[in-house]
């Protein structure tokens, strides 16, 4: 009786698609998102938008085992290099992650083939004329 209640309980969350003799079937979800489908761990570099100076240069380095390292410098107001790190998890999308331990800006991304696209304080994408500006690339593809 047990094993039926949990299989009618798990049967309910699934999509059902009806085939030529009205049948249902079960269709599996829908498993394409950047944690499954993507090789995402690596470095990324680019040049984010910086309200008072030329560009934030930024290098983030996603690591297998959920942590992250990131190097930032404030180009045209000093050569000084940040340093940040921390570990990330991925949001229920399962196409963005949030970096736990940034205290300055957004610390969401959304991670698609060899780029990190950063969002913005609500976990959006940012549109607009910038919004090519928030792209990071992944280095080192062979």
């Amino acid at each position: 009786m047990l094993t039926g209640l949990i299989l009618l309980g798990c049967g309910s969350r699934k999509a059902q698609n009806s085939d030529a003799s009205g049948e249902n079937e079960i269709m599996p979800p829908d498993m394409h998102t950047s944690q499954i489908a993507l090789d995402f761990w690596g470095t990324y570099k680019g040049i984010l938008p910086c309200a008072d100076c030329e560009g934030i240069e930024t290098t983030i380095e996603l690591k297998s085992d959920e942590t992250w390292e990131m190097k930032t410098v404030y180009l045209g107001k000093s050569d000084k290099v940040f340093l940040n790190s921390g570990h990330y998890h991925w949001n229920d999308d399962g196409r963005s992650i949030h970096l736990h331990g940034l205290e300055n800006g957004s610390s969401n991304f959304f991670v698609g083939e060899n780029q990190l696209i950063q969002l913005d304080l609500e976990g959006n994408r940012i549109e607009g004329d910038l919004a090519e500006k928030y792209i990071l690339k992944k280095v080192g593809q062979d």
